[in-house]
């Protein structure tokens, strides 16, 4: 094993494409060991490239996303597991519906944790890196995500914990993604202003969502290696489209506008001096 281990956890295909890759294949760069976890396999996902959105592909979205993980993968190049989990789908309606049945949100915490226990404490990472208590944003998988990681944080490097699913490790670090800040968002206004185009992600964000700016610790400078994200975010072709909004502003423009990828550090187990510029700040 690399002396550095970091692990990423994500709750569907894609998402590992387009929260934190860059800062990703920097430390892939460095020599750092990297394992992308991924909850669930977006079985209950729908085909958003309005290009290859056929009845096909939808009824073999399943085998279709396991592929196209498995080419992002080869893009970052780390390492990846599949925890298991059944997508739980994105519930619509007033009142929301039930989520299916066993589904990834639908089983308890604590149980949908314990593959996360047993791969911390066979990976043995120092840093985690997952989405904050709003699972970056409010889907069911993604807020479960947020809470087994948070657990599973708690818990690996308990003794008398789990028993039976390995040995003990305590991760040193806990990292909340904090991509899309108001101050981020400000700068890509900006560009699309300059460059005379409409703002596609204005529709993304709430107005009044509380400006949580302040709560970033660290940035990781990684614009050379942006070429990297985009190409692990095209080996989604169901879930992006290369003539659609994650390439609305041309990427040249983002590595000078926004050169760093964004985080909040939740918990440390080791002395840290914020603001930050690296993840295994007080590891090395």
């Amino acid at each position: 094993m690399s002396e550095l281990r970091l692990l990423s956890v994500h709750a569907h295909p894609d998402d590992e494409a387009s929260k934190g890759s860059a800062t990703i294949a920097k430390y892939v760069a460095q020599g750092v060991e990297v394992m992308i976890a991924t909850c669930t396999g977006g079985e209950r996902g729908d085909v958003l490239n309005p290009k290859i959105n056929t009845p096909e592909n939808l009824a073999n979205l399943t085998e279709i996303r396991r592929k196209e993980m498995q080419a992002s993968i080869a893009v970052l190049g780390t390492k990846h597991t599949w925890l298991g989990f059944q997508d739980s789908g994105w519930p619509e309606g007033e009142p929301k519906p039930p989520l299916p049945k066993g589904c990834f949100a639908d089983i308890s915490r604590e149980e949908a944790a314990k593959p996360l226990i047993k791969l911390i404490r066979e990976f043995r990472p120092q840093v985690i890196i997952t989405y904050d208590e709003k699972g970056g944003y409010p889907h069911p998988d993604h807020i479960r995500c947020h809470e087994i990681t948070l657990f599973a944080f708690e818990n690996a490097g308990r003794v008398y914990k789990f028993v039976d699913l390995g040995k003990p490790w305590q991760p040193y670090k806990l990292y909340y993604q904090k991509s899309f800040n108001q101050n981020q968002r400000k700068a890509i206004a900006e560009a699309f202003k300059e460059l005379g185009k409409e703002n596609p992600y204005e529709e993304w964000f709430d107005e009044n969502e509380p400006d949580e700016t302040y709560k970033i610790t660290t940035q990781i400078e990684c614009a050379e290696y942006f070429d990297i994200r985009d190409k692990a975010l095209l080996a989604h072709a169901t879930q992006v489209d290369p003539e659609g909004v994650w390439f609305a502003l041309p990427t040249e423009i983002t590595k000078r506008i926004w050169p760093t990828e964004d985080y909040e550090l939740a918990i440390t187990r080791v002395p840290a001096q914020t603001p930050e510029t690296d993840l295994f700040q007080g590891i090395r």
